[in-house]
């Protein structure tokens, strides 16, 4: 089965064929978040937003399903590292992108521990989300 099926669902299709992308925005700070979702917007990327590790965590509970999720390390609730950790422990096939202001190597080495695919430092630009979204079309075709 591919990354970007569930349960035998397959993804949304654009009018060329091509699957649409879904993405997960996990940040406390509500300028990163419309930061985020803009950026993914433009690239026509369909996007939701939370505000802490434990809505991330809920919002796949609830039968939503994402191929991104861009996730922040510090935040109130449950932080990003305990997030991924769980989000993994559930099984989730999702590419999550660190993006954190953090740059201490020993913290972004516990977030990659975690379950991470990718690190981006903050601020997130539109190269660097290109970057992230090469390796979902690069790796779609392979199961994780």
């Amino acid at each position: 089965m591919s990354r970007f099926m569930r349960g035998g669902e397959d993804k949304a299709v654009n009018k060329d064929g091509r699957s649409k992308i879904r993405a997960l925005v996990v940040d406390d700070s509500m300028v990163n978040r419309t930061i985020h979702h803009k950026l993914l917007q433009n690239l026509g990327i369909e996007n939701q937003v939370v505000g802490n590790g434990k809505e991330a965590v809920d919002a796949h509970s609830s039968g939503n399903y994402f191929d991104l999720i861009l996730m922040d390390m510090d935040m109130p609730v449950m932080n990003g590292i305990e997030a991924t950790r769980r989000l993994r422990a559930m099984g989730v096939r999702s590419l999550i992108a660190g993006v954190t202001t953090r740059s201490l190597e020993q913290e972004k080495q516990e977030f990659m521990e975690a379950g991470l695919d990718d690190y981006q430092e903050k601020p997130l630009t539109a190269a660097k989300l290109v970057s992230i979204i090469h390796k979902i079309n690069q790796s779609s075709s392979t199961p994780r």
